[in-house]
C-alpha cells in the first residue's frame, strides 16, 4: 500500500521564530498541507512524525532546546493536520488493533532524529502493509533523511517529495539525495505524487 510521511514539519523549524528555524522552511507549509489532504481524501495513510523532546533530552547536548512536547514550537501547522488523528509516543508500546480504524493522520513522536528510534515504527508499518512510501518535510539533511534512509533499509520502495522537503543547510541536503538515490531511492515531484495538486 501507498504510505505518506509528513516529516517534522513543526512550529520550531518551520516559522522564522522557531528555535531551529530553517530559512524558508515556511514556504513549504501550502506544498505539505496539500499532499496531506491529498492522503486523507485519497484514502492513503499519512504518517506525521514529530519530536515530542522531553525538557532534558539527549539532543540538547548539540542543538538548541526545540520542540519540547507541549510547547507551542512542538505543534504542527494547523493546515497539516487531518482529523481524525491518532498519536503514538516514542516511550510506549501501542496496540494497533486499539487504534482508531477511521483516523486519516497517524503522528509518530520521537525523541531522537530518526523516527525508527520509535520501537512502534516496525509494526506501524507492517500493520499499514506500507509498500510504497512517500516522504517530505524537513529537513532532508537530518530527520527525513533518517525517515528515507530507515524506510529503504527496510525493503519498501522509497520516493523523496523533493519539491515538498526543504535542508537545513544546503550543501548537506545535496550530499544527501545522491546516497539516498544510491541506496534505491526516488526523487519525484509533488504533482506526481498527488496528480491534480499543485
Amino acid at each position: 500500500m501507498k504510505v505518506f510521511f509528513d516529516i517534522d514539519t513543526q512550529l520550531d523549524f518551520i516559522v522564522p521564530a522557531g528555535a531551529l528555524y530553517g530559512a524558508g522552511a515556511e514556504q513549504l507549509i501550502p506544498a505539505i498541507a496539500a499532499l496531506n489532504r491529498y492522503a486523507g481524501g485519497h484514502g492513503i495513510p499519512l504518517i506525521s512524525t514529530v519530536d515530542a523532546h522531553p525538557e532534558d533530552a539527549r539532543e540538547f547536548r548539540d542543538w538548541p532546546p526545540h520542540c519540547v512536547a507541549g510547547t507551542f514550537g512542538q505543534q504542527k501547522p494547523s493546515a497539516t493536520l487531518l482529523s481524525p488523528r491518532v498519536t503514538i509516543p516514542w516511550n510506549s508500546r501501542v496496540d494497533f488493533e486499539a487504534l482508531d480504524p477511521a483516523a486519516k493522520q497517524i503522528i509518530v513522536e520521537k525523541n531522537d532524529l530518526d523516527v525508527f528510534s520509535n520501537p512502534n515504527m516496525p509494526g506501524l508499518l507492517d500493520k499499514l502493509d506500507a509498500g510504497e512510501c512517500y516522504v517530505y518535510g524537513l529537513f532532508i539533511d537530518y530527520c527525513v533523511k533518517c525517515a528515507l534512509m530507515g524506510l529503504l533499509r527496510s525493503g519498501r520502495r522509497v520516493f523523496l517529495i523533493q519539491d515538498a522537503a526543504a535542508s537545513i543547510a544546503k550543501q548537506a541536503g545535496e550530499t544527501a539525495i545522491p546516497e539516498f538515490i544510491a541506496a534505491g531511492g526516488s526523487i519525484i515531484s509533488l504533482a506526481d505524487a498527488a496528480p491534480g495538486v499543485n
